[in-house]
C-alpha cells in the first residue's frame, strides 16, 4: 500500500509561494491501475514526483514500497528511483542518437550490457508491437512508436511501481489506447502499480481506483 499523510509541498517563486499540496492524504492499492486527475494547478504533478522521490515533501509522510521516503537520503533516494520506479513522461525523454533498443538499455549503459538484458530488451520491444523497428532511432518512429519504447524502457527493470504523467498527452485517440492497453497487460503479469496523472478520463475502467484533486487536496 501506498501511503501519503498529511503532506503538503510548497515551492517559492520570485515573492510568491505556490501551495502545489495542503495537507494530502490519500492511499493507492497495490497492483492497481490508479489514476490522478483534476484541474490544473491542483497538484497532480506535483504527487507523482513525490511518489518517485524526484521531489521531497515540505512537511507530512509517504509510505512507498516499504519506505518512509521522508527518512531517505539523497543517494538512498537515487537507489529508490532506480530501483523500484518505472517513469513514463509525456515527452518520452528518448536519446535522439540511439536506436530503440539502445533507448530501452540506456539506464544499463553505464555497467555494461548482458546478453540476458539486451535479449530482454528486445523481447519488450516486440511485446509493445515494435519489433520490426529495433534498429529504428526516435525521429524513424511515430509518436505512438516512440511512447512504447519509453514504456518498454520502464518496465525492463520489472518495477513494482510505474508513474506515468499524463503518457497519451501528445498522441493520437487510436495511439493512446494501445498505450493504455499494454501498461495493463504489464501491470496484469508483473503484478506492479500503475500510477497515472492525465487530464483524459477516457481511458478509466470501472475497476479502476481514481484520485480527484482540487487545489491541493483530496476531492474524491
Amino acid at each position: 500500500m501506498i501511503r501519503v499523510e498529511n503532506v503538503t509541498k510548497s515551492y517559492q517563486r520570485g515573492t510568491t509561494t505556490v501551495r502545489a499540496l495542503r495537507g494530502l492524504t490519500c492511499e493507492i492499492p497495490p497492483g492497481s491501475m490508479s489514476f490522478i486527475v483534476g484541474p490544473s494547478g491542483s497538484g497532480k504533478s506535483s504527487l507523482l514526483y513525490l511518489l518517485g522521490a524526484l521531489d521531497v515533501p515540505t512537511s507530512g509522510e509517504i509510505h512507498c514500497l516499504g519506505y518512509r521516503l521522508s527518512q531517505l537520503t539523497r543517494s538512498q533516494r537515487d537507489r529508490y528511483r532506480r530501483d523500484e520506479i518505472g517513469f513514463i513522461f509525456q515527452n518520452f525523454n528518448l536519446l535522439a542518437n540511439l536506436n530503440a533498443v539502445e533507448n530501452v538499455l540506456v539506464p544499463y549503459l553505464p555497467q555494461g550490457i548482458s546478453a540476458q538484458k539486451l535479449a530482454a530488451a528486445q523481447e519488450l520491444l516486440r511485446r509493445v508491437g515494435l519489433g520490426e523497428r529495433l534498429e529504428h532511432r526516435p525521429n524513424q518512429l511515430s509518436g505512438g512508436e516512440q511512447q512504447r519504447v519509453a514504456i518498454a524502457r520502464a518496465l525492463l527493470k520489472r518495477p513494482k511501481l510505474v508513474l506515468a504523467d499524463e503518457p497519451t498527452g501528445e498522441l493520437d485517440s487510436q495511439s493512446g489506447a494501445e498505450v493504455y492497453r499494454y501498461l495493463r497487460e504489464l501491470r496484469d503479469e508483473q503484478g506492479s502499480t500503475v500510477v497515472i496523472v492525465t487530464h483524459d478520463r477516457s481511458h478509466i475502467a470501472a475497476d479502476d481506483h481514481v484520485l480527484t484533486l482540487r487545489d491541493g487536496q483530496l476531492a474524491e
